[in-house]
């Protein structure tokens, strides 16, 4: 486990390549991405699939667009995840045609996947503290924060 003093950016002056924003950031997020891998292995499933599965536990029968949307990721590239979810395989999630467009299609978790809701919100929920034991409550509530502009910030 990390000290809480060691985390505390005052304490940090010196990021890598010369402080750029991005890079920082990319780095940071590999490393939380790390831990978000090791902790859903036991699922059978990567960490975009998890994304799918929490934003479907939050609503269920999303369009595909409207999932890719809330995972942050492009439609255009979106199916191959979805197909792997739907494949007999894993079983997780189905596809239904909207009946209100036929061209659309809806997005539905499965038992199999309701089965496993427990297990992913409990994931979810012990990767967060493990994530705020590295930081003060005050510091942490900041990060927050600043997540919420950063995922709320379009580009132009």
């Amino acid at each position: 486990m990390v000290n809480k003093a060691m985390v505390n950016v005052i304490d940090m002056p010196n990021l890598r390549f010369n402080g750029s924003l991005w890079c920082n950031l990319d780095v940071a997020l590999r490393n939380v991405d790390q831990i978000f891998r090791r902790a859903v292995r036991p699922l059978n499933i990567t960490v975009i699939e998890w994304y799918i599965l929490r934003a479907l536990y939050e609503q269920d029968g999303q369009h595909a667009s409207e999932l890719a949307r809330a995972v942050g990721r492009a439609a255009t590239s979106f199916t191959p995840n979805l197909d792997k979810l739907e494949s007999p395989k894993t079983g997780l999630i189905e596809r239904r045609p909207d009946p209100s467009d036929r061209r659309a299609v809806r997005i539905y978790l499965t038992e199999k996947a309701q089965g496993q809701r427990e297990t992913v919100q409990e994931i979810a929920a012990e990767i967060d503290r493990q994530v705020a034991s590295m930081f003060s409550e005050y510091d942490y509530e900041k990060f927050l924060n600043i997540l919420t502009v950063l995922q709320s910030t379009l580009p132009e």
